[in-house]
């Protein structure tokens, strides 16, 4: 199972490498956002065929009924350490264009949080 938030390029690699009966969900595709030309299909979509692999859309708002039992589970795997989490903290609210941007630019790791004070 291969779950994406980026499409294009990163998307096209994963297609051209898929096992027998893979599952593809899509969450989002932060690389084409700022794309000024025409998005185009991946190149490798063939891949789905021959691996008879499924390719789906996911939304997490169609979940919402599940957020709060979710988010216990998740909590008491935060306080166990089975569960962790990065985070990419930059302090000062003056940097929030620049901050902003390594959203869409990929120059982040992990969760980004601005400091502001």
């Amino acid at each position: 199972m291969y779950f994406d938030n980026v499409g294009g390029d990163i998307l096209d690699a994963v297609l051209s490498r898929l096992a027998l009966k893979a599952r593809v969900v899509i969450c989002g595709a932060i690389s084409q956002y700022n794309n000024k030309e025409a998005v185009k299909g991946p190149a490798n979509y063939l891949s789905l065929l021959v691996n008879r692999a499924r390719m789906e859309g996911f939304v997490v708002m169609d979940h919402a009924a599940n957020f709060a039992a979710a988010g216990q589970e998740m909590a008491g795997w935060m306080a166990q350490g089975k569960l962790k989490s990065k985070e990419d903290i930059v302090e000062g609210l003056e940097t929030f264009p620049e901050t902003l941007m390594k959203l869409f630019n990929g120059e982040n790791f992990g969760k980004l949080v601005l400091k502001v004070s």
